[in-house]
């Protein structure tokens, strides 16, 4: 007799929906990322964003029934309207530090791959040195030391290895975590692409920090609030004292306003100096690059030509693979100074926080 349940399942493999709860679970935990996935993932369901858009959502909510209320009066609506204003800024901000947070850990996580594979290389030219050691020990051309260094270095980059691989798995964590993913998700992460020149000017960059930086968008929104006092203090009905007070918060919230423009400045300038010289980094990296692919290709020639030996090869191949990974750590920093400015500015200048 056939059963609900037993046509249930014959429906289920013929139609091939029935798999393994390991292969169900492979299915749901592993995501593929590149770069701007990454940060996109993290700016449109990642916590502080989330956090930031309902405090926004709250504050417009608020907004609507001050203005709808006709016993408002002008403080209770301005305050309204600049609590409105800030949680604006502060989403944007929150933004723009949340995509610099996710860039960061998303290089570092990549770059540990790129470590894992430098440090096998590295592991296996070690292996090779430390044989031709023990044969030159053998053939008493070689002295113990010379395994015993051989050796000590084997060692030293086979923990790096351990060290690199152990790391890994801590790095896709927390970004991750960042992501809003569930925890044991497994991440395949894409090649970055190049980053993006920077055209935005220092200038356009210091300029209207107030507007931008949540900070400053507080002090700024104070500033306001006081001279709004005293707007309301300077009559002949309000007691003398209530409006000299005042015009000292009036002052003083100005003095912060001043201050904390001129620090926030200072900040831009240098996040802008730190990706021009992120940009020299790219470039010095690239010439090393090259000069060390012209090295191996020379080593190759010559052991083609019987006057190299294998080993010399292999050790220009590393040689190259270092270059080719201090290119990647060269970029990412870039990627990560990029970040940092658009931070510091209130701008995007990545790309990516959109």
């Amino acid at each position: 007799m056939t059963t609900p349940t037993t046509r249930i399942l014959t429906v289920l493999l013929a139609l091939g929906l029935t798999t393994t709860p390991g292969h169900a679970a492979a299915q749901t935990d592993a995501t593929k990322l590149t770069l701007a996935s990454a940060v996109s993932r993290a700016l449109a369901g990642g916590p502080d964003v989330t956090t930031a858009r309902a405090n926004l959502q709250k504050a417009q909510a608020n907004l609507r029934a001050v203005r709808a209320d006709p016993t408002s009066i002008i403080t209770t609506l301005t305050q309204a309207e600049q609590d409105n204003a800030a949680a604006a800024v502060t989403l944007d901000g929150t933004k723009l530090n949340v995509a610099q947070t996710v860039i960061g850990q998303y290089l570092a996580a990549y770059e540990a791959n790129g470590r894992i594979d430098l440090n096998s290389a590295q592991a296996a030219l070690d292996r090779r040195n430390l044989q031709i050691a023990q044969a030159r020990l053998a053939a008493k051309v070689a002295t113990q030391l010379d395994v015993n260094r051989a050796q000590t270095s084997l060692n030293s980059d086979t923990q790096e290895l351990a060290d690199a691989q152990a790391q890994l798995p801590v790095l896709k964590s927390q970004l991750a975590r960042s992501l809003g993913l569930p925890t044991g998700t497994a991440l395949t992460l894409a090649d970055p692409p190049a980053p993006p020149k920077l055209d935005a000017s220092l200038a356009t960059l210091q300029a209207g920090l107030e507007k931008r930086l949540p900070s400053l968008s507080q002090a700024s929104n104070g500033l306001s609030l006081a001279t709004l006092q005293v707007k309301l203090s300077d009559n002949d009905y309000t007691p003398t004292r209530t409006l000299e007070d005042a015009r000292t918060a009036q002052a003083n919230a100005q003095r912060g306003l001043d201050d904390a423009v001129k620090a926030a400045g200072t900040g831009v300038r240098d996040a802008y100096r730190a990706v021009q010289n992120a940009q020299e980094g790219v470039d010095i990296a690239r010439q090393q690059r090259t000069n060390a692919q012209t090295t191996l290709s020379q080593a190759r020639a010559r052991l083609k030509a019987g006057t190299a030996a294998a080993v010399e090869v292999q050790q220009a191949e590393v040689q190259a693979q270092q270059t080719d990974f201090a290119v990647t750590q060269a970029s990412d920093g870039l990627w990560k100074a990029l970040a940092a400015l658009g931070a510091a500015s209130g701008v995007d200048v990545t790309g990516l926080a959109k």
